[in-house]
């Protein structure tokens, strides 16, 4: 069978907390192929700043942890695009490095509320769209955190195992209407994010932040870090034709990284 071509012109595409970093990138990637992109972030002055960089993408305030600013959002992404095909539920926070008897009761409710509420809030609001559009993707970022060890960052395992389980779920769900859900699991990703979880890291160990990133690559196949590019042509292949048989799976992207701690 032939595959059909991408015809992104045609796409309409979400991508929240993408005023930097993976965000920025998947956005990026979608609006170089010429689909129409919408944004949002909390950060207001690098989101103004990241929609200024691509011609024609839309923006918008919101908090993913609240679902009034949710539904505001995507309504409004709606009606400026013309409706909806794909969504990336890229919003999250590393949280706290901490063991867990220490985490106190608000901050693990915040770390919930934005990695998988947010996900969960942004699924709910644009799903009827995506529909109908005829189907369509969404694609949900998690973490090796998620499958893997990982100690001392337990809300944030907790939070990414979540995310693997409702992209199982959703997939079974939105199938019969022809949406493709997926996951994605980077492990360590160059950029400021990775530089503020290793520093975090390295004191809690004693270790200097050149020791805890040298060891951090050990357990990594590859010995590099992912760069955000990286992460978004993966996303940019899962909502091609090329994905087309290609839903409810966990794609790590990662370098081959096979423990953590």
């Amino acid at each position: 069978m032939s595959r059909e071509p991408a015809d992104w012109p045609s796409k309409r595409v979400i991508v929240t907390a993408a005023a930097s970093g993976i965000g920025l990138a998947i956005a990026k990637t979608f609006h170089d192929q010429g689909a129409k992109v919408w944004i949002s972030d909390v950060a207001e002055e690098e989101l103004a700043k990241a929609a200024s960089s691509m011609p024609g993408c839309g923006s918008m305030l919101c908090d993913v942890a609240r679902p009034d600013q949710v539904d505001a959002f995507v309504a409004a992404a709606v009606k400026a695009m013309g409706g909806l095909d794909i969504l990336i539920n890229n919003a999250g926070i590393g949280g706290p490095t901490l063991p867990l008897s220490e985490i106190p009761t608000d901050v693990w409710e915040r770390v919930i509320a934005v990695n998988l509420n947010g996900q969960f809030f942004c699924a709910r609001a644009a799903i009827p769209y995506i529909k109908a559009a005829g189907g369509g993707s969404i694609v949900n970022l998690s973490s090796v955190a998620g499958k893997l060890t990982f100690p001392l960052r337990t809300p944030y395992a907790a939070s990414k195992a979540a995310v693997i389980a409702m992209t199982r779920a959703l997939s079974v769900e939105l199938g019969p209407d022809k949406i493709r859900v997926n996951a994605i699991a980077p492990g360590p990703v160059s950029g400021e994010r990775i530089t503020r979880v290793m520093t975090d890291f390295a004191k809690s160990k004693g270790l200097t932040y050149d020791e805890m990133v040298a060891n951090a690559l050990k357990a990594v196949s590859l010995k590099t870090m992912v760069d955000p590019e990286e992460i978004a042509d993966l996303i940019l292949f899962l909502c091609a034709p090329t994905g087309r048989a290609i839903t409810g799976q966990l794609h790590s992207i990662c370098g081959g990284m096979e423990y953590l701690g």
